[in-house]
């Protein structure tokens, strides 16, 4: 009986046996795969009668459009300054609003989510009058505008992982051995706050990305701008270019979630050690 129920347990725990994932296999409902694949049709129907529509050949012809690679390079210049800046001034603040000002956390929590409550006509013709004049010749000032925009999404989400970690344990331990305020961030914070950062960047270069509104408002082409630019003159042809942007947009976010994913992997994990503490003398043995 032990050896049949050690064959058991060995069968069930091994790693690399085919009968664990099987059972796993068996235990996922049927009603899942089915939610699973209107889903994916939902998606998947549409994009191939877009492409069945306009033809493989459409796409070599949109990149080959005038104002086609200036405008995409000004929205990868926008995503790439509007990522920088969001996570440089939303990180530190969500640390310090979660180790000194607890209370005022769902105070700003409240305040981060005005830009999606308020249209980004209001925002654009708000900026416009306070900002200065420098600024407005540049394409700088939209991406000022693009980090108010995301400062929801980063936000919140480095407020989600600051709430799934023990920060004032770790801070305190960082400043315990020596650390400053930057080392405790970025040897400590930073590497348990991976998922957070990849969701942050990611969805700030997703708004960037597909944003219009405030593009058009700033007489900025970006490439949204030039998309809707483009669609005055032939359908076929602006259905291939927002075909292309949404295959750009899909290689620039699976791009940052795979080396995202490779550091998380590749990053040691905590290693512990046994030190034996020897006996006192007088205790009995």
């Amino acid at each position: 009986m032990a050896s049949v129920a050690g064959d058991d347990l060995t069968g069930q725990f091994a790693p690399g046996r085919p009968g664990k994932a099987i059972r796993r296999l068996r235990s996922f409902p049927v009603w899942r795969w089915l939610i699973l694949l209107i889903v994916g049709a939902y998606f998947i129907v549409p994009l191939y009668a877009a492409l069945r529509f306009v033809g493989v050949r459409s796409f070599g012809k949109v990149v080959h459009q005038p104002g086609f690679a200036a405008a995409l390079e000004l929205s990868v210049k926008l995503a790439a300054i509007t990522t920088v800046l969001t996570l440089a001034l939303m990180l530190p603040t969500a640390v310090y609003v979660q180790l000194r000002l607890p209370r005022l956390r769902r105070l700003l929590q409240g305040i981060t989510i005005l830009p999606i409550v308020i249209p980004p006509v209001v925002l654009i013709v708000g900026v416009l009058q306070v900002a200065p004049a420098f600024l407005k010749s540049t394409p700088y000032l939209l991406a000022l505008e693009y980090v108010v925009l995301a400062m929801p999404f980063a936000y919140l989400s480095f407020d989600a992982g600051l709430r799934a970690i023990d920060l004032q344990t770790l801070v305190e331990a960082s400043s315990s051995l020596g650390a400053g305020l930057r080392t405790t961030l970025w040897r400590v914070l930073l590497p348990n706050l991976r998922a957070s950062l990849l969701s942050a960047t990611v969805l700030t270069v997703a708004l960037v990305l597909g944003e219009f509104t405030m593009a058009s408002l700033d007489l900025y082409q970006t490439f949204p701008v030039w998309i809707v630019n483009f669609d005055q003159t032939s359908g076929p042809m602006s259905v291939a270019a927002s075909l292309l942007a949404l295959f750009v947009t899909w290689i620039f976010l699976l791009a940052i979630a795979t080396i995202g994913g490779r550091r998380a992997q590749m990053a040691p994990g905590p290693q512990f050690s046994v030190v034996p503490v020897p006996r006192d003398r007088g205790e009995s043995r």
